[in-house]
């Protein structure tokens, strides 16, 4: 019994440990304050039991090295004062933070206009995230009993303190090396086979095209069961002329939309060309309005964005778009982040390069559009000092992740009186940003020849998300904040962090909030970058309307 006794980690009998009950109670209480996206109560559990966790190892590895330092330790006596002392603020902080927990959550939820959490939401958070904790906490102690053992048995050939720190070398080796080889990397093989059979599967209710224009036809360069599922989908759904002919009054034109799937070919220079190849083919040069699309990683395409444009235009828009990636955008940026961006880039240069060769009076204008990864992507692969003597007419970027080129550089830099949520630029002729509620006409000088334009919602956890929130608070929680934002939200180290890392994928899909953009939006973004002739303040509103009448329609 001696000989297990020595392996087994001393915070299972120390009374110090009591202190990381109080970090662990108090990280438990501090997730469950008002986050920017309400959360379903199991996936608020997720986070309360690993915040929980988190704040209790950090204090063990504090004390841990407050022993190794050999620094003062407290007598029999201060022990036992310092646990009645620290239970009973475990106790307090516990019994609060669940008395305020519903009104923390509904803060958020009232934010975006959901209805308040039911009653027993609290307790069964309370209980699934203290399950989840302690088998966080028992995987930990079992490292802990394998760190002592191999510490144990390397004190036969180095000083006690050399091999205690050899042994924590040696076993977060282990663990890495574990998760990232045998877990990480064969999850993904998993969800990159599950996400292509999905792709491949060839739904009955969406129909080949037989017209010899459309892209997947028989004529078509694009075979229609190589476009995936999510192409197949944008191509098919696509408004027709008679559906657009509902609002635009003069000629109306088919829409044009290219997509090539990724199994068309095994390289993106050769899926690029394919696309290409396409556009020319079905006259895509020939619309007023060419817009070189970047999907997100599934290869999803956003209906609301391109239906909006399409109507807006009359048809007289060619849409091209390759895909990159079988996986959802988060996974294909931890496993592939380099597909993404190369496929855009050589998409947009291909296109580009032939553009500048036409007639200026006779080619359409060039516009870049990406949402989410996509506008990460299009945004890593577009220079405009490389393109300045024959620029393109604009470009629109949706939800654009927090660590994307221009997004940075636009909210890092912004005018010092301007809130991060929606930060100016220069002097607005060169880019902007709008939100829900506005942004696009607030003083700024007129537009110059290339129009940018940046749509992202305050409450979007993508967008806000930094790794340094951790540490600093960020700034678009400094007053006045996004409408969209509660004023409840509040700061803390690390915890704040967990929160926006789970808001960014687990977070309730609400309309006009967070990262779920809609139609109304995007019809004011597009107006401001394409900048339609005659177009006034009223055929926004009929569009915005039909748009409304089409989601009522789709959910019903």
């Amino acid at each position: 019994m001696r000989s297990i006794g020595k392996w087994l980690p001393r915070s299972f009998t120390d009374n110090y440990s009591i202190i990381a009950l109080v970090a662990a109670v108090s990280a438990f209480g501090a997730s469950l304050t008002p986050s920017l996206m309400p959360r379903d109560p199991l996936i608020q559990a997720l986070l309360s039991g690993v915040a929980a966790i988190l704040a209790y190892e950090a204090a063990l590895l504090v004390r841990a090295l407050w022993r190794y330092m050999e620094l003062n330790q407290f007598n029999k006596q201060q022990n036992f004062w310092w646990s009645v002392v620290g239970l009973g603020a475990s106790l307090g902080i516990l019994v609060f933070s669940l008395s305020k927990a519903s009104s923390w959550q509904n803060a958020t939820r009232y934010a975006v206009d959901l209805p308040p959490l039911e009653a027993g939401a609290p307790f069964l958070i309370f209980f699934l995230g203290g399950l989840i904790a302690i088998l966080f906490w028992l995987l930990f102690r079992g490292l802990g009993i394998i760190r002592r053992i191999v510490s144990n048995q390397m004190e036969r050939l180095v000083p006690p303190k050399v091999g205690v720190v050899l042994s924590i070398c040696v076993v977060g080796w282990f663990f890495w090396a574990l998760i990232d080889g045998a877990l990480v990397r064969n999850a993904f093989k998993v969800a990159d086979a599950s996400f292509m059979a999905a792709d491949i599967l060839i739904e009955p209710n969406i129909t080949k095209p037989v017209d010899p224009e459309k892209t997947g036809s028989a004529e078509s360069l694009v075979r229609w069961d190589e476009m995936g599922r999510l192409g197949r989908q944008f191509v098919a759904s696509a408004p027709s002329a008679k559906e657009i002919a509902s609002f635009y009054e003069a000629e109306v034109l088919q829409p044009i939309r290219v997509y090539v799937g990724r199994q068309a070919a095994d390289t993106p220079q050769k899926r690029a060309q394919i696309a290409f190849d396409e556009l020319k083919r079905v006259g895509g040069f020939d619309r007023s309005v060419l817009v070189v699309a970047v999907p997100v990683g599934t290869g999803w395409m956003d209906a609301h964005a391109h239906d909006t444009l399409d109507f807006m235009m009359g048809g007289d828009v060619a849409t091209v778009a390759v895909q990159y990636s079988y996986l959802t955008s988060a996974l294909s940026l931890m496993a592939h982040p380099e597909y993404g961006v190369e496929q855009a880039e050589v998409l947009f240069d291909l296109i580009y390069d032939y553009w500048t060769n036409l007639p200026t009076d006779e080619r359409p204008k060039l516009f870049v559009y990406g949402l989410s990864q996509g506008a990460f992507n299009s945004q890593a692969t577009l220079n405009f000092l490389d393109m300045l003597a024959d620029p393109i007419q604009g470009a629109l970027w949706v939800g654009s992740p927090f660590f994307s080129n221009y997004w940075s550089e636009v909210r890092d830099n912004r005018i010092q009186d301007s809130p991060a949520w929606r930060p100016k630029y220069g002097n607005g002729s060169l880019i902007r940003v709008m939100d829900q509620f506005g942004g696009l006409t607030e003083g700024f000088s007129p537009w110059g020849p290339i129009r940018v334009v940046f749509l992202n919602y305050g409450s979007d956890p993508i967008v806000n998300f930094t790794f340094d929130s951790g540490v600093f608070q960020p700034a678009w929680l400094n007053m006045p904040r996004a409408p969209d934002v509660t004023d409840e939200l509040k700061w803390f180290p690390m915890i704040t962090m967990l929160q926006l890392a789970l808001d960014s994928a687990f977070s309730l899909k609400v309309p006009r909030f967070g990262h779920l953009y809609v139609a109304e939006d995007y019809i004011d973004a597009w107006a401001a970058v394409v900048n339609p002739e005659r177009w006034t303040s009223e055929q926004a509103d009929k569009l915005k309307e039909i748009f409304s009448k089409r989601a009522a329609e789709s959910e019903g």
